[in-house]
């Protein structure tokens, strides 16, 4: 019997200080938990896409927490209500949030663009896109691989006839697929608002675009004439639009000849 308990006495006298020495150790070498950046991290959204310039979610908070940045506006997936509530938490003021949406300035689909070759290769714009700017003859417009639409956390980019389109009321506007786009064809525009969009960045000359794409700006400058506003200008060759300008009254979407120019959000 006493052959039996020794060894058993043993191996738990042997537990009981190991669980005690854990214990000490555990106090010892306990990292201070900040209970701001805890509570911090449990409002944003979890997104981890890094357009508030911080390493993900964690990252924003704890440079709240640390007093690196005041500014309570920075996640814009987490919008207005997201930064009412960081500002409460810090005791800071709450930064009104103007909601925005990413738009793909490109309409070359499959029925308006030309091809200049066949792409059998991978999957990806970016790889695509060092193949002589890829398959279509508009080195500007967007490939349609799908990049963008990876990247997307909230599903809402789809590729339709070739081209990447964006569902504004799923956009959080993290700013991930502009990142993606190795033609840099998608930006931020407020997403609430009825303003006009040049859905092209070739800078070609018109009778060059003529021949790449039947939807491409032809750089006639006829939409810079007609803005009231004067929202309109021109960047080598092709139109940009200045959404503080812009009032949406639609007048360069008549006077555009390849219809190029849409009214969004209307």
């Amino acid at each position: 019997m006493t052959d039996i308990l020794f060894p058993v006495l043993i191996v738990a006298g042997i537990g009981l200080l190991a669980g005690a020495l854990l214990a000490v150790l555990s106090k010892i070498m306990a990292v201070p938990v900040d209970e701001k950046e805890e509570a911090l991290t449990e409002v944003l959204p979890g997104a981890n896409c890094g357009a508030c310039g911080f390493s993900g979610c964690a990252g924003y908070a704890g440079a709240l927490s640390k007093g690196d940045t005041k500014d309570t506006g920075l996640c814009a997936p987490g919008g207005s209500e997201v930064s009412a509530k960081i500002a409460e938490i810090m005791g800071l003021a709450a930064t009104d949030i103007i909601p925005m949406a990413a738009v793909v300035r490109c309409m070359g689909n499959d029925d308006c663009a030309n091809k200049k070759m066949e792409y059998s290769g991978v999957d990806s714009c970016k790889m695509a896109s060092q193949l002589f700017g890829g398959d279509k003859a508009c080195i500007y417009g967007c490939l349609g691989l799908g990049d963008c639409q990876r990247e997307c956390p909230y599903d809402a980019i789809n590729i339709c006839n070739g081209i990447a389109i964006v569902s504004p009321e799923l956009c959080k506007a993290c700013k991930k697929c502009v990142a993606a786009c190795p033609k840099g064809l998608i930006e931020l525009m407020p997403k609430a608002e009825i303003k006009a969009a040049v859905l092209c960045r070739n800078h070609d000359k018109g009778a060059l675009t003529k021949k790449e794409c039947s939807a491409g700006c032809l750089g006639c400058t006829k939409c810079v004439k007609t803005c009231p506003e004067g929202a309109i200008s021109m960047d080598n060759l092709c139109a940009v639009v200045d959404y503080d300008k812009c009032t949406g009254c639609g007048q360069c979407v008549s006077s555009c000849p390849n219809l190029t120019i849409k009214l969004l959000n209307k």
